[in-house]
C-alpha cells in the first residue's frame, strides 16, 4: 500500500492502492551512449581549461602540448600505447566487477600481485634461464593471472561469506600488495643492494615492434609490445561473456536486480567469488604485461 491518496470507486468503496498507467519507454538510439561519452570528455576538457585559465595559464597551449607529446608522432604514439596497456586491462577488470555492482577498488593490488607472480617465474627462478621465449610468456601469463585471481578471491569470499564491504577490503589490500612487493624488491630480489631487481633476460621479455625492425625498418624504436594484443583480446572475450553467454546474463541480472536473480535460482555468492577472481586475473595480466613489456 502506498501513501498516495486512495482511489474511490463508483460505489464509494476505497481501493487500498493507486494505479498509474505510463507509456513504455523506448530504448535510446544507438548513437546516444557514444554521444554521452564524447560530451563527458568535452565537458571535462572545458572544466580543465577553466581551471588552467583561472591559474593564469594558457589552456590551448597546455592541451596542444599534451596532444603533441601523446599523439604527435608514431614513436610518441607507441610510447603512449605502452602506458595505456595496463590501464586497458585494469579498466576491463574493474568494469567486469562494476557490471555486477561489485566495487573492486583493489585492481591496483591485484596488478601488483600479477607483477609479482610473473617476476617469480624469472627471479625464483621457476624456469631455466635459457628456456624459449614462448614458454616464458605462457607460464608468466598463467602465474600473473593466478596471483591476481587469488588476490581477488579474498575480498570476494569475504563479501560472499560474511558480507564484508568490498570497497574497504579491496582498498586495504592494495597496501598489503604494495608492501609485499617492496619487501622482495628492496630485500630478497634486490640487485646488489639497489632498490630494484636484476633485469630480466631477453627471452623473458614480451616481443616489441622494434624486434621486427630488421625486416620492417619502419618499426625501429617502437616500444609497443604484445601486451596490446592481450588487452584487445581480453576486451573481445569480456564483451562476449557479458553480452552473449549465460554466465554474462547472470552477472547482468544480479547487478540489475539481485532479488530477481535469487528468485530465478542464480547463486549470488558463487558469482561474487567468480567475478572477483576473474576481475583480479585481468588486473594480474596487466601487472604481468607491465613487468615483461
Amino acid at each position: 500500500m502506498t501513501d498516495a491518496e486512495m482511489t474511490k470507486g463508483t460505489s464509494g468503496f476505497k481501493l487500498p492502492f493507486k494505479i498509474n498507467i505510463e507509456p513504455r519507454v523506448d530504448d535510446p538510439p544507438k548513437w546516444y551512449s557514444p554521444m554521452l561519452s564524447v560530451l563527458a570528455v568535452v565537458f571535462a576538457l572545458l572544466i580543465g581549461a577553466l581551471v588552467i585559465w583561472l591559474g593564469g595559464g594558457d589552456p590551448w597551449a597546455a592541451y596542444s602540448h599534451i596532444a603533441r607529446y601523446s599523439f604527435g608522432s608514431v614513436g610518441v604514439l607507441s610510447d603512449t600505447m605502452v602506458k595505456a596497456i595496463p590501464l586497458m586491462l585494469t579498466g576491463l577488470a574493474c568494469s567486469l566487477a562494476f557490471r555486477m555492482k561489485l566495487w573492486n577498488i583493489g585492481a591496483e593490488g591485484q596488478f601488483f600481485l600479477g607483477a609479482y607472480g610473473a617476476s617469480l617465474i624469472v627471479l625464483l627462478p621457476v624456469l631455466p634461464e635459457d628456456a624459449p621465449q614462448w614458454l616464458f610468456i605462457i607460464v608468466m601469463i598463467a602465474s600473473g593471472m593466478l596471483f591476481g585471481a587469488l588476490w581477488g578471491f579474498i575480498p570476494g569470499f569475504l563479501k560472499a561469506r560474511y558480507n564484508v564491504n568490498e570497497i574497504i577490503s579491496t582498498l586495504m589490500m592494495n597496501y598489503i600488495a604494495i608492501q609485499w612487493n617492496n619487501y622482495f624488491i628492496y630485500a630478497v630480489w634486490s640487485d646488489h643492494g639497489f632498490q630494484l631487481t636484476r633485469m630480466f633476460q631477453r627471452n623473458a621479455w614480451l616481443p616489441r615492434l622494434s624486434d621486427l625492425a630488421e625486416t620492417m625498418p619502419a618499426f625501429r624504436g617502437l616500444t609497443t609490445h604484445l601486451g596490446l594484443v592481450f588487452a584487445l583480446v581480453a576486451a573481445v572475450v569480456l564483451w562476449w561473456i557479458l553480452a552473449k553467454s549465460q554466465w554474462g546474463y547472470e552477472i547482468r541480472l544480479i547487478g540489475d536486480n539481485p532479488r530477481a536473480a535469487e528468485y530465478a535460482g542464480i547463486s549470488i555468492k558463487r558469482n561474487i567469488v567468480l567475478v572477483m577472481m576473474l576481475s583480479g586475473a585481468l588486473a594480474g595480466l596487466a601487472g604481468m604485461s607491465e613487468v615483461t613489456g
